[in-house]
Formats: C-alpha cells, sequence, structure tokens
C-alpha cells in the first residue's frame, strides 16, 4: 500500500530542493498574511503634524472604523482606499491626530438684535423687582444663542498629502507586520498538515487489516457459540456486510485530496483565508466519517490525533487574510 507523505516531510529528505523553493519565494510576496497587525506613522511639515495609527484584528470581511479630526472627513474615501491596498481582510481600527495651527480658521458671530432684546429684558426686571446689581460681559458669553463660535476648514492641500502619506507609511508597516506573523503561521500550518497526513497514511495501513481481524473474531466467536467448525459461508457473508458498512476508502481518499488542495492554496498570492477555512471543515467532516465507520482501536485512535491536528489548524486559519 503507497503511503502519503506530507509536503514538509518529502521535502526533509531533499534539502536542495526545499532550499531551492524557499530561495525563489524570497523575491516575491508571502503567500500567507495574518489579519492581525499594527502600523504607526507620523507626518511633519512647517505647520502641520499628522500621526496616524492603524490596527487590524480578525473579521469576516474588510471594515473601517476611522476616529479622526472633523476637518479630514472629505478625505474620508481616500484614506480607507489607500489602506485598502495594504489590507484585504479584517477590521481596520485608524487613529488620525492632528497637531499645528492654521489648519482650521475660527470666528465668533455674534446676535446682535437677539443681545439688545436681552439686555433690555435684564433691565426691565431689574427695574420691575427692584434688584441690585450690574450687568456684566460674564452675563451673555455663556448663553450659545447669542454668542456662535465656528470653524471653518481651510481646504489645505499640503494637510491632505500629509494625512494621505502617513496613511501609506502606516498601511506599509502594517502589511510587514501582518507578513511576518503569516509566515510564522504559514510554517505551523504547514507541520500539522503534514502531520495530518502521517496520520492519514497509518489510518490507510490499519484499515487494511480491519477485515481480516474481524473475520478471525467471528469465526472465533462462532465456533464457540455453536461448539464446533464454524459455517465459512455465513462468514463470508458477515465479512461482506461489514467490509461495505465500514469501508473508509473513499473518506480517506477526499481527506488526502483536502490536504493537497490545503498546501496548494497556501501558495496563492492572494487573500486565501476563507477558502483555506472551508478546506478544515471538510477534512473534519471526513475525519468524523472515518471515526464512525471504521470499527477498529487503532484506528480510532489515529483519528482523535487528527481531530486535534485539525482543531489547532483551524484556530491557525482564523487569522489568516
Amino acid at each position: 500500500m503507497r503511503k502519503v507523505i506530507g509536503i514538509p516531510y518529502c521535502l526533509s529528505f531533499f534539502p536542495r530542493l526545499r532550499d531551492f523553493r524557499l530561495f525563489n519565494r524570497m523575491d516575491v510576496s508571502p503567500m500567507v498574511v495574518s489579519m492581525t497587525g499594527f502600523g504607526r506613522s507620523k507626518a511633519e511639515s512647517g505647520r502641520y503634524s499628522v500621526t496616524v495609527e492603524v490596527k487590524t484584528v480578525n473579521h469576516r470581511f474588510c471594515e473601517f472604523h476611522i476616529r479622526m479630526p472633523r476637518q479630514l472627513l472629505k478625505v474620508e474615501d481616500k484614506i480607507k482606499k489607500e489602506l485598502n491596498r495594504h489590507v484585504k481582510r479584517g477590521r481596520v481600527e485608524v487613529f488620525i491626530t492632528l497637531e499645528g495651527e492654521g489648519t482650521v480658521s475660527r470666528n465668533v458671530t455674534v446676535d446682535w438684535g437677539l443681545l439688545d432684546e436681552y439686555f433690555r429684558y435684564i433691565h426691565e426686571i431689574k427695574d420691575k423687582y427692584r434688584l441690585s446689581g450690574e450687568i456684566t460681559v460674564q452675563d451673555f458669553s455663556g448663553r450659545e444663542e447669542l454668542l456662535r463660535f465656528d470653524e471653518t476648514d481651510e481646504g489645505n492641500e499640503l494637510l491632505e498629502h500629509l494625512v494621505l502619506k502617513a496613511c501609506s507609511e502606516a498601511g506599509e508597516s502594517l502589511r510587514q507586520m501582518r507578513e511576518q506573523e503569516g509566515a510564522a503561521l504559514e510554517k505551523d500550518l504547514s507541520s500539522n498538515v503534514g502531520m495530518l497526513e502521517e496520520r492519514v497514511a497509518t489510518i490507510r495501513e490499519l484499515s487494511s487489516g480491519v477485515l481480516e481481524k474481524y473475520r478471525e473474531r467471528l469465526g472465533k466467536r462462532m465456533s464457540e457459540l455453536i461448539g464446533g467448525q464454524a459455517d465459512e459461508a455465513r462468514i463470508l457473508q458477515e465479512v461482506a456486510f461489514f467490509a461495505d458498512k465500514s469501508d473508509i476508502s473513499e473518506e480517506l481518499l477526499r481527506l488526502e485530496s483536502h490536504a493537497t488542495q490545503f498546501f496548494k492554496t497556501l501558495q496563492l498570492a492572494e487573500p486565501i483565508g476563507r477558502k483555506l477555512d472551508f478546506l478544515v471543515q471538510e477534512m473534519n467532516r471526513e475525519a468524523n466519517t472515518i471515526g464512525s465507520k471504521a470499527n477498529d482501536a487503532g484506528i480510532a485512535m489515529e483519528v482523535v490525533e487528527v481531530k486535534s491536528l485539525l482543531e489547532k489548524v483551524k484556530e491557525q486559519v482564523q487569522n489568516i487574510e
């Protein structure tokens, strides 16, 4: 029976081939990218200072949450577009702080007509009720209906340039961190799925002897019950029924195929998190079926190990873009 060996396990026998694969990948974008990361950048000019911090966590889609001064709202779409160059999936939290003079112009608007009415009204109250005390500026300064403070965006192109520059640099820093974590994830995933393939190969070997063991147990049991030679035809009939009921060859084949597809997906230069998640679900489904059909203690132990490895892989896949 041919034994299926995982890619990482196989490469261990061919160090030159393994090194060649790693060498070829040095100049290309990493295949696996984590959804967790952080990036920060600060851009300055003579008048302004812009700080951008970007944090990403797991999410099914690409979702932006941006906190920034009101005067930057008009460039929100440009900020998202810039960061979207570095992030394809995940919850993206952006914090932008702005320092400097002249980012907005401020002025005070006074409602003089209402102020005159208000002043006259206070005098009438004092005269009518013979109240003492002087009328001061403080009596009016706290009234929002009398005094209004307005801010006007100057629409400075330099400020917009600094914001987008800081976003680009923060996005690049974020991407590098996500790629570094992705490389570690790829290493662990390859190792776990490689061990899973070895377990599947062991299950295939064990399954080849299950029918013979069952035939021996059945023959011995029937001989003990009838006190003599068992009916060979009846034994063969029961063995055939057992073989049809406990056949796991198709499940093993699909499990091996999913594992191979998993390794191929790791090499794709695109977001692969959802596809890997689907493959893990399918592998777990096949493992459950094997565990329920195979009537063998050795296979049951191997299935437990396979499901344990799949659980680790599932947790890791949840963090891949």
